[in-house]
């Protein structure tokens, strides 16, 4: 459960609860002022039959005084056959045929409460009553609230998201460029004790593949210095690349791994930044590779199309539980003994951010292996 409590779902929670509290809170002022309005209307009632059948100037004129008071309860005066004798409260100006409106108002009336029996000495009559315009707005305050909560907590989270991710981008450029800067010292100094190797003798095979590596790690450098930076993309045969890749890292992984590259065409072209981009597929071989018990088998997968090229990069390996799909890209998650969480994490930052395109997790099932998806458009 730990991994779905963080502060986003504390804060979610936090909301709810004052949500829950203003819609109970207000529903009862609302059903006490219902009662009260209840009150009223059979005050009016009592005061109407009154009025209508008192013959005392004193009864009658403080039943008037009741009557005109309601200003704000719409009620309907009916008889026992539902026809209309009077109504007060009911806004007719808005439509010529005035009957049909309060007839209208009359069938929601019936809705929302009982009648109230009145006796004005010539058969049954009733008063029907709504609600008046203060209770229905507190009857709708509380979702107003909620509307207006939930704004917030959207406006707060994206807030708070675009405030992590600029952070999140300042480490990586800040980590990359001093890694770059560190790493560009020493190899200065090991490419100048090459040079005095290769003017001695008996030492051309260990130079060569001491050369190999310096080369390799003045690429790692030039990855790390391109993080942050706009790099520019130049068009290359992906096939091409992409074979220079496998060949690479099939030479460093275990002897019963095989690393295949599938395509039709032999050449596509893309616009790509040759290192960041070697860089990506070399963090796909190798989370592959570490998904292995040493023996498997890794497929790279080209499928050109007119306006996207697709690279999948399926392994047979142990495979994502279904609950960590979604966290594969974040930013120091792993499910290795060792390492930062960030390959994958800089990997999409490459392909989206630099390459415009795509990357996630096409597929994944325990025991059969995951299928990593890039999408580069033209």
């Amino acid at each position: 459960m730990r991994q779905y409590l963080n502060w986003k779902t504390y804060l979610s929670v936090i909301a709810l609860f004052i949500v829950s509290a203003s819609l109970y809170y207000t529903g009862q002022l609302a059903g006490k002022l219902a009662i009260e309005e209840r009150k009223k209307v059979e005050e009016l009632a009592h005061a109407l039959q009154t009025f209508v059948r008192s013959n005392n100037s004193q009864e009658t004129s403080f039943a008037s005084n009741i009557i005109e008071q309601n200003t704000t309860i719409p009620v309907i005066i009916t008889d026992e056959k539902d026809g209309i004798i009077d109504s007060k409260n009911i806004d007719t100006t808005k439509t010529i045929n005035q009957g049909s409106v309060v007839k209208e108002k009359l069938k929601q009336f019936k809705k929302i409460h009982k009648p109230i029996p009145v006796d004005f000495g010539t058969g049954k009559n009733y008063v029907y009553y709504g609600e008046s315009y203060l209770l229905t707005q507190l009857r709708y305050f509380p979702y107003v609230q909620l509307a207006i909560i939930f704004l917030f907590l959207t406006v707060v989270l994206l807030a708070l998201t675009t405030a992590h991710r600029s952070l999140q981008n300042q480490v990586w450029v800040g980590l990359s460029k001093e890694t770059a800067h560190q790493l560009g010292t020493p190899l200065s100094s090991i490419e100048a004790w090459l040079e005095i190797l290769r003017d001695k003798d008996g030492n051309n095979e260990a130079v060569i593949e001491m050369q190999k590596d310096l080369d390799r790690l003045k690429l790692v450098a030039e990855r790390f210095s391109k993080v942050g930076s706009d790099p520019q993309l130049v068009e290359e045969n992906l096939v091409t690349r992409l074979e220079g890749i496998v060949e690479y890292m099939q030479k460093r992984a275990p002897k019963k791994v095989i690393i295949s590259l599938h395509h039709k065409e032999s050449e596509i072209l893309v616009n790509i930044s040759g290192p960041l981009f070697d860089w990506v597929m070399e963090n796909l071989i190798r989370n592959a590779l570490d998904a292995m018990a040493g023996q498997g088998k890794i497929d790279v997968l080209v499928y050109n199309h007119p306006h996207q090229v697709w690279i999948d990069v399926q392994d047979n390996g142990k495979g994502i539980p279904s609950h960590q799909l979604k966290s594969v890209f974040t930013p120091g998650f792993t499910t290795k003994k060792r390492g930062w969480g960030l390959g994958l994490s800089l990997s999409r930052r490459i392909v989206e951010k630099y390459h415009h395109g795509s990357i996630f997790v096409k597929q994944s099932e325990i025991g059969k292996g995951t299928t990593f998806r890039i999408i580069l458009r033209r």
